[in-house]
């Protein structure tokens, strides 16, 4: 029978064995974005929005093939880019971010990404989701993305104590998780919850009988 009135320390102590547990299911996370620079991961990140990886992947060969750096997509015509990711969707938001975050690479930071929240959060498009993506798989940076994945399988292990909120703020839970962590953890450990969010506790119907963390999971016997 699994306890619902932990303590504070208890809780922490079981969210380490149950990330132990992810660490050994999932042992080599990795972005599921391809990219090769930071500047087409930036890219990447911002067109992942409301869209799958995989659809994602399938647009940017080309679109790298033509615009790979911030010089070529900050002269790049924006009917053409829409052409490019009209599968992606939301393609005529997305391409005039990514044509402005580019202006803005070229005009404010010599043509580099820059590698800080601070200035990232400033182009177009890019949020701290983005930013923590960036920062973490392509600078190094302790990073930990927050995406809906994230948000439901922390809320349904309850590592966070504003798990009954219906709709919780991502930078609350960013805070609160990177508080029971090292900053080491951070990036892979936000992968390795998107990783399982996607292979079993899924939205609708988590694959509860062969979930690995059943045997401590709070919401186990209620999903």
């Amino acid at each position: 029978m699994k306890r619902t009135n932990e303590t504070k320390q208890e809780r922490i102590r079981r969210m380490h064995d149950e990330y132990g547990i992810l660490k050994a299911s999932i042992p080599e996370p990795r972005c599921a974005l391809n990219f090769t620079t930071p500047f087409q991961l930036l890219v990447a990140t911002v067109l992942s929005a409301q869209t799958t990886d995989v659809r994602v992947n399938s647009v940017t060969p080309e679109l790298f093939d033509s615009y790979g750096t911030p010089e070529k997509l900050s002269e790049a015509r924006i009917e053409t880019v829409e052409s490019i990711i009209h599968p992606v969707g939301f393609y005529h938001a997305k391409a005039s971010h990514i044509i402005t975050l580019s202006n803005q690479i070229v005009d404010d930071f010599a043509g580099e990404v820059p590698a800080n929240m601070r200035d990232l959060t400033t182009l177009a498009g890019v949020g701290r989701k983005t930013a923590n993506v960036v920062l973490g798989n392509a600078f190094g940076i302790p990073g930990f993305p927050v995406d809906t994945h994230v948000i439901r399988v922390t809320g349904r292990l309850r590592w966070r104590t504003d798990w009954r909120k219906a709709n919780p703020d991502p930078v609350h839970i960013e805070n609160e998780i990177c508080g029971y962590f090292e900053p080491k953890e951070w990036t892979n450990l936000s992968h390795r919850l998107i990783l399982f969010g996607r292979s079993t506790c899924h939205a609708r119907k988590p694959a509860c009988a062969d979930c690995p963390l059943r045997a401590t999971c709070p919401s186990a016997e209620s999903i």
